[in-house]
């Protein structure tokens, strides 16, 4: 009646590996070069000026030194809400998990 208890459905973009630990993959859009990142509740997300919690970092890749940017946003409950990538792409987690 509400949507109290409505679920937010997983993003395609962002693997969850356990409770504190998510991992991204991103491809360059200069060069196709793929990039991983791996990154905890803890040490890397941060909060937002709206209250919710974020991981942006630049994106250097390592072998032809391609730029750009990537923002993953959270709810206070670190489901992920939105991807955004400036100078990239986001590889789905379809394509590279086991």
């Amino acid at each position: 009646m509400f949507n109290l208890f409505r679920k937010v459905p997983a993003n395609p973009n962002v693997k969850q590996d356990d409770a504190q630990t998510f991992r991204v993959r991103v491809r360059t859009a200069r060069h196709g070069e793929i990039v991983e990142f791996r990154f905890t509740k803890g040490a890397h997300i941060g909060v937002d000026d709206d209250g919710n919690y974020v991981f942006r970092k630049p994106v250097v890749s390592p072998q032809h030194l391609d730029r750009g940017e990537l923002v993953v946003q959270f709810n206070n409950r670190y489901q992920v809400l939105s991807t955004s990538g400036d100078g990239l792409e986001f590889v789905p987690v379809r394509e590279w998990e086991d």
